[in-house]
C-alpha cells in the first residue's frame, strides 16, 4: 500500500494536517491459488488507486500495448533504484517488499497536479525527463486499458481514486485527467463526521481488496484536503502447482546464526533457471497461469550484500534472456508476510523535496489553495502457497524427477520480483529474510 498525504499549506493561525492509516495484517483465508499480493495507497490530496472498467476496443489493443511499454524501462529503473534506497534503511534482518507499479502510478497523478520545480522533481526520480506530462498520462491510460484484459486465471487489479473533503473542490481540469487517463474514482467524505468518513474510505478500499484490507484507515483530521487511495491487488495461479502433501519442516537460514522453521513446499520439473557462477547467483523464474510470473533471485551464502550492490533493470533483463528450461528439484517455503514503511525521507533522497515544503506548487490541483504532501506511506503483503488440489495428481506425477536433477533449495535470503509480462512491468519485488516474520 502506497499513502500520499498532502495538506493545505497553512496560513498564520491555520493547523493542517493528513492522516493515513493502515490495517492490522489479516490473516489470509485458504485459497487454491499460486500465491496472493496485495497493496494499496493511501494519499491526502491526490487519488487512491482504483479499478475502472473500460470498454472493450479490439482494434486498439496493439496500440495500446505499444504506448504503455514506454513507461516500462524507466518505471523498472524507479523500482531498483527505491530497492536500493529501502535496503539501505531497513534494519538488519527485515523483509523488505513493495509494490514499485503502484507508488509510479501514485506519483504519477501526483504529478499531474504539480507543476514548476515540484513537477520537475517528481519527473526527474520517476525517469520521465524525456516525456512530457500528456505523454505519461496516455501510457498510464493505455496501461489501465491493457489491465482490462486479463487472463481468467490471473486476478489483477490497479486502480485510482480521489477521496475529497466535502466542501473542497479541485480545479476540474485535474479531476478529468485523474479520471480519464488514471480510471480514477473521485468521492467526497463529510470530515464533519470523521467516523462515518473513514467507514466510507475503508470499505470502498476493502471492495477493491477483496477483503483482504479492512479499517485501512482508523481515524481522518477534519483538515484533510484530499486523499489518494492506490491499490493494486493481485492474485495468480501456478501453471506448476506445488503438492499440499509433499511440504514438510525445514530450517530457513536468517543468517549465519539464526534459523527458523518453515513449511518448504516441493516440486520436481522443469523450470526457466539460470545458474550464474560469476555473480554468485541462481535464479528461477516460476509461471503465472495468465502471463506473470515470480522471479526468485537466490544469491549463494553470505553474497546478499554483492548481489544487492549490482543488482539493476538491466541484470534482470540480462538474466531473463539466459534463462533456460531445466530439470530441477525447487525447494521453496511456504508464507505469509506485511510491510509498511514510511517514504517520505525515502523520497526527499531520491530527489523529491519541494512537494513537501511549503514552496510546493500543486497549483494544477487548486489555483486557491495552497497544498503540500504530509505523508507517504506504503503497505504491502505477500502470501506464497500451493494451489489447490485439483492438480494434485499430476504433481505427484511430476514429483517423480531423476536422482540426477539439481536441487535448488531456497532456505537462505532471497530476492523476489513478480513481473506482469503483458505490460511489461514490476508489479511487486522485494527481499525475504526472514518468511516467519509477520
Amino acid at each position: 500500500m502506497n499513502v500520499l498525504k498532502v495538506s493545505k499549506r497553512l496560513s498564520r493561525g491555520e493547523y493542517s494536517s493528513f492522516a493515513g492509516h493502515y490495517p492490522e495484517k489479516k490473516k489470509l483465508p485458504a485459497v487454491r491459488m499460486g500465491g496472493v499480493v496485495t497493496g494499496y495507497t493511501l494519499a491526502a490530496l491526490l487519488l487512491s488507486l482504483t479499478w475502472a472498467d473500460h470498454p472493450h476496443h479490439p482494434h486498439h489493443h496493439h496500440e495500446a500495448e505499444l504506448s504503455c511499454h514506454t513507461l516500462s524501462p524507466f518505471n523498472s529503473n524507479f523500482a531498483f533504484a527505491l530497492y536500493k534506497r529501502l535496503n539501505t534503511e531497513a534494519a538488519a534482518g527485515t523483509n523488505i517488499f513493495f509494490s514499485p507499479l503502484g507508488i509510479s502510478t501514485a506519483l504519477s497523478v501526483l504529478s499531474a497536479g504539480a507543476s514548476g520545480e515540484t513537477h520537475r522533481q517528481l519527473f526527474s526520480t520517476l525517469g520521465y525527463e524525456t516525456l512530457n506530462q500528456t505523454q505519461v498520462n496516455k501510457a498510464y491510460e493505455n496501461l489501465f486499458h491493457m489491465l482490462g484484459h486479463s487472463h481468467e486465471n490471473k486476478q489483477l487489479n490497479v486502480g485510482n481514486a480521489v477521496a475529497l473533503r466535502s466542501d473542497f473542490s479541485p480545479l476540474e481540469k485535474f479531476l478529468k485527467v485523474v479520471r480519464h487517463y488514471y480510471s480514477a474514482e473521485i468521492f467526497s467524505v463529510d470530515l464533519t463526521k470523521p467516523g462515518d468518513a473513514a467507514a466510507e474510505i475503508n470499505t470502498f478500499i476493502a471492495n477493491k481488496t477483496h477483503d483482504m484490507i479492512k479499517d485501512a484507515v482508523k481515524d481522518l483530521s477534519p483538515a484533510m484536503v484530499m486523499m489518494l487511495i492506490n491499490y493494486v491487488y493481485f492474485k495468480g495461479q501456478w501453471t506448476k502447482p506445488f503438492n499440499i502433501n509433499p511440504a514438510y519442516k525445514a530450517d530457513f537460514h536468517v543468517n549465519p546464526t539464526t534459523k527458523v522453521q518453515v513449511d518448504m513446499m516441493r516440486r520436481t520439473d522443469h523450470y526457466h533457471v539460470y545458474f550464474d557462477a560469476a555473480n554468485h547467483t541462481t535464479v528461477i523464474k516460476l509461471l503465472y497461469k495468465g502471463n506473470a510470473s515470480m522471479m526468485i533471485i537466490l544469491p549463494d551464502e553470505g553474497k546478499m550484500e554483492e548481489v544487492e550492490g549490482f543488482i539493476s533493470a538491466e541484470h534482470m533483463r540480462n538474466w531473463h534472456k539466459l534463462l533456460s528450461e531445466q530439470y530441477v528439484k525447487l525447494h521453496l517455503p511456504k508464507f505469509s508476510i506485511s510491510t509498511e514503511a514510511s517514504l517520505e525521507q525515502t523520497l526527499k533522497e531520491m530527489g523529491i523535496t519541494d512537494a513537501f515544503e511549503d514552496r510546493a506548487d500543486f497549483s494544477g490541483v487548486s489555483d486557491t489553495a495552497k497544498l503540500k504532501v504530509s505523508k507517504v506511506t506504503h503497505k504491502a503483503a505477500l502470501n506464497v502457497n500451493e494451489m489447490g488440489t485439483e492438480a494434485s495428481a499430476t504433481t505427484i506425477i511430476q514429483l517423480l524427477g531423476s536422482s540426477l536433477s539439481p536441487t535448488i533449495r531456497v532456505d537462505k535470503p532471497f530476492l523476489v520480483c513478480i513481473w506482469d509480462h503483458s505490460i511489461k512491468s514490476i508489479l511487486f519485488m522485494g527481499k525475504i529474510n526472514d518468511p516467519t516474520a509477520k
